[in-house]
């Protein structure tokens, strides 16, 4: 199963790469930025993925174990959000651990799901990889500071966010 496949999943997908490539954007470009303002702004993305994943899990004609780990993601990424959302104060020291841990299970899932529906997409598979790895990254680095760790989530939201977009539009179907 591709998790972009068919027309309303297309334009959902590219949705969701704009909005994370916007939010990453907005991180980079404002470092000074409260970091209280860029945990919601992660909270809402993550939210808004879980939405735009759950869509796809209905909307999809594939596979049901495919669209079974997509509304998982989707379960994942909303509830990381909530958790994010809830007390940005309290959370942002934890915040690291939640988007790494939400990335690196959303990177495998992605890999998994796009593997186990026939060999799937390219683009899916570069995306659940650069996914986890961002993941990994963000887990095995105690000492990053906030301020860094600002700079490698938007970095990393504008290239997942990209990649997304690319994929839902190579996939949408050409006939209308």
């Amino acid at each position: 199963m591709n998790p972009t496949r068919g027309r309303a999943s297309g334009h959902w997908g590219v949705l969701n790469g704009v909005l994370m490539v916007g939010v990453g954007v907005a991180a980079l470009v404002w470092p000074g930025a409260s970091l209280v303002l860029v945990a919601v702004l992660f909270a809402i993305t993550l939210m808004a993925n879980g939405v735009v994943r759950v869509v796809q899990a209905i909307a999809d004609s594939g596979s049901g174990g495919g669209r079974v780990l997509l509304g998982l993601l989707g379960a994942l990424s909303l509830l990381v959000g909530v958790l994010c959302l809830r007390a940005p104060l309290q959370t942002l020291a934890l915040l690291a651990v939640l988007i790494g841990s939400w990335w690196l299970v959303s990177g495998v899932l992605a890999v998994v799901a796009a593997l186990g529906d026939g060999g799937g997409g390219g683009w899916s598979v570069a995306l659940g990889v650069l996914s986890a790895i961002a993941g990994i990254y963000v887990l095995v680095q105690p000492g990053i500071s906030l301020a860094a760790l600002e700079i490698a989530l938007g970095v990393g939201l504008v290239v997942l966010g990209a990649v997304t977009a690319v994929e839902a539009v190579r996939t949408r179907p050409t006939g209308r």
